[in-house]
């Protein structure tokens, strides 16, 4: 399974480098799509049955496992650990609101308009079970938005804006999905506000308590290559104790790769001549590297046992046109209760816009979608796969790859505005002159 995925990858980059010229993320989940509809089609054939077999051994493989388990905790802090600290305490009130108003609402909203297009076709599915699915779909991808936005010039105020506010509602998202998860499984009584302390102040108190306890050790050795263990084993400790407790292991694991950042920064100096080839951060950039490509050629390659509802052709319009109208309107409720300091000088229909687009589902929706087997109707519960393929492909490679059109017309915008703006206050201070 390793070697058949490290082909992909090294297949795909190298093609897409010499052809294509597509962003990585996105070539990866469009050609590992391709290759998986190619091995499925193959595998109708009788004269291929190695090929069924392939697609069985790849289609049983256990993604939610995988991402939950094993890497997420990892790349949050690698990508944790690049957010400009300075940035992001100027921003803290927008990344905030963004991060969990925003999730909030489009989770609920997303839940209203799906129960209508239930009620309407027929889909069985009730209002909690619509407001899970909105859980699911609503977190978006740190790593597949980070890799898009690099290359677009954006200023470090809204880059990091972008970049907090994904890290964070993947945690507000698993809070909420875990909430409504035990509404829908009958699983508990405990009310959201009781759900969202556990989950958030039990992931700080993990996190800054780990990582002060093991920073102390990062200080006592000049060896960079201990430097990384102590990393891993911070993130890995507090994944593990937050997963144990029940609070959020997704924050904890963006709280440990901020405070290293933030702590390393400090030491800058020391690190200059114990660390001069910056070790550590090329171990980091370079294992959030191979593990985003290994989700994303992983996302592809398990539409190999996906299966298809019978309302697809329902869901397609419907999840794609739902998901995009609640994110709209949870970023543009936050934006009002962000007032007059919309980072990078947006107004607020702009921002709006920009921070809709460029909002792309990733792994954590599809791994949510996965988790709700157990629970949910098999009906219902092949809705809420399909609708997680169904997002993460189409903001993935449709929005992923029109993201920079936007971006340079909401751009274009802005100039306009702010050249209307200046001409009109120089044509009252005219005015002012002559009187």
């Amino acid at each position: 399974m390793l070697i058949f995925i490290a082909l992909l990858i090294v297949l795909i980059s190298v093609v897409n480098e010499n052809l294509f010229h597509l962003q990585s993320d996105i070539a990866l989940v469009l050609f590992s799509s391709l290759i998986s509809t190619a091995i499925l089609f193959l595998g109708k054939i009788p004269e291929f049955s190695s090929v069924r077999e392939l697609s069985a051994s790849i289609g049983n493989f256990g993604f939610e496992e995988y991402l939950l388990d094993s890497v997420l905790c990892f790349m949050l802090f690698a990508g944790a650990g690049k957010v400009n600290m300075r940035k992001f305490r100027q921003n803290i009130k927008s990344i905030s609101l963004l991060a969990l108003l925003t999730t909030v609402i489009s989770s609920a909203l997303f839940g209203v308009l799906f129960l209508c297009i239930s009620k309407i076709f027929g889909l069985g599915m009730d209002i909690w079970m619509c407001i899970l699915l909105g859980c699911v779909v609503s977190p978006t991808d740190p790593i597949a938005a980070t890799g898009i936005l690099n290359k677009l010039g954006l200023s470090k105020n809204v880059t990091s804006v972008i970049e907090s506010e994904s890290l964070f509602n993947d945690g507000t998202g698993v809070a909420l999905f875990v909430f409504v998860k035990s509404i829908v499984s009958r699983s508990g009584g405990s009310n959201f506000v009781v759900v969202m302390l556990k989950e958030i102040v039990g992931a700080l108190a993990v996190a800054f308590a780990v990582s002060f306890i093991l920073f102390r050790l990062v200080k006592r050795t000049k060896n960079p290559v201990m430097h990384i263990m102590i990393s891993i084993l911070d993130v890995s400790l507090c994944y593990a104790i937050c997963e144990h407790f029940g609070f959020s292991g997704v924050i904890a694991s963006v709280i440990c790769g901020m405070y290293f950042a933030s702590q390393l920064d400090k030491i800058s100096s020391r690190r200059a001549v114990c660390d001069p080839e910056n070790i550590y951060g090329i171990f980091w950039e370079s294992a959030e590297s191979i593990l985003n490509a290994v989700l994303f050629v992983m996302i592809g390659l398990s539409l190999l046992s996906a299966e298809l509802s019978s309302s697809i052709l329902i869901l397609i319009p419907s999840a794609i046109i739902i998901v995009i109208i609640s994110r709209f309107t949870g970023v543009g409720i936050s934006g009002l209760c962000i007032g007059r300091t919309i980072p990078g000088g947006y107004s607020l229909p702009e921002f709006v816009m920009l921070m809709t687009w460029s909002a792309l589902k990733g792994g954590l929706s599809l791994a949510l979608a996965m988790g709700t087997k157990e629970f949910l109707p098999p009906d219902v519960y092949l809705i809420f796969l399909n609708a997680a393929y169904i997002t993460i492909f189409f903001t993935v490679i449709v929005q992923g790859l029109t993201t920079k059109k936007v971006y340079l017309r909401i751009e274009k915008h802005k100039a306009a505005r702010l050249r209307r703006q200046s001409e009109a206050v120089t044509e009252r201070f005219g005015k002012t002159v002559s009187e």
